[in-house]
């Protein structure tokens, strides 16, 4: 008899734990998955397209851009700042030089604040899309194509925003940078 209770108290025991470490592992992907859905946390949407309907208000746009500690960029957009039409699509380039002597590839992380626009931020292109690899010494210009969504004309909340600010921050992409190890010199002959 202890047995079967013993037996009945371990098995949803067991299922609540295997059930734990499931969420724990899907947590993360379920996060993003919403923040995209939602535009939480500043997150912007997606777009393949333009919509091709313009709406009425202008938002100023900003763009703000950095480099993290370990890689040896620079990046700025081309301009602080633009006017935005809801519903037209624009285009801002971003400069990028890799100033060290060895090939590095970054990733850009993104977000728009305030984070209720990232609902109604469409990204039709973005570096930010793909790892950018660079030579050494090497420069480019890359853009970002976006839109800002007009049904955000219909949202109450965004009647007060006036301005949005686009940032990214550029990590260096593990185990891309320099060699973590040398190839081994020839040995000294021994005299």
């Amino acid at each position: 008899m202890s047995q079967r209770r013993n037996l009945a108290v371990a098995l949803p025991v067991l299922g609540l734990a295997l059930l734990m470490v499931g969420a724990a592992f899907a947590a993360v992907p379920l996060y993003f998955a919403f923040c995209r859905a939602t535009g939480f946390a500043g997150t912007t949407q997606v777009a393949s397209h333009a919509l091709g309907a313009r709406g009425e208000r202008t938002i100023k746009v900003h763009f703000v851009a950095n480099v993290a500690p370990g890689l040896d960029w620079s990046v700025e957009p081309e301009t602080d700042a633009i006017e935005a039409r809801t519903g037209e699509t624009k285009t801002v380039y971003f400069r990028f030089r890799n100033r060290s002597d060895h090939e590095e590839v970054a990733h850009a992380v993104y977000n728009v604040t305030p984070e209720i626009s990232g609902a109604w931020f469409d990204k039709i292109n973005c570096f930010c899309f793909t790892d950018q690899t660079m030579r050494p010494r090497e420069a480019m210009e890359l853009p970002v194509v976006f839109f800002l969504d007009p049904k955000l004309e219909r949202d109450r909340d965004m009647d007060r925003v006036t301005e949005i600010t686009l940032s990214y921050s550029l990590f260096a992409v593990p185990g891309s940078g320099n060699p973590v190890a040398l190839a081994p010199r020839e040995a000294t002959p021994k005299l």
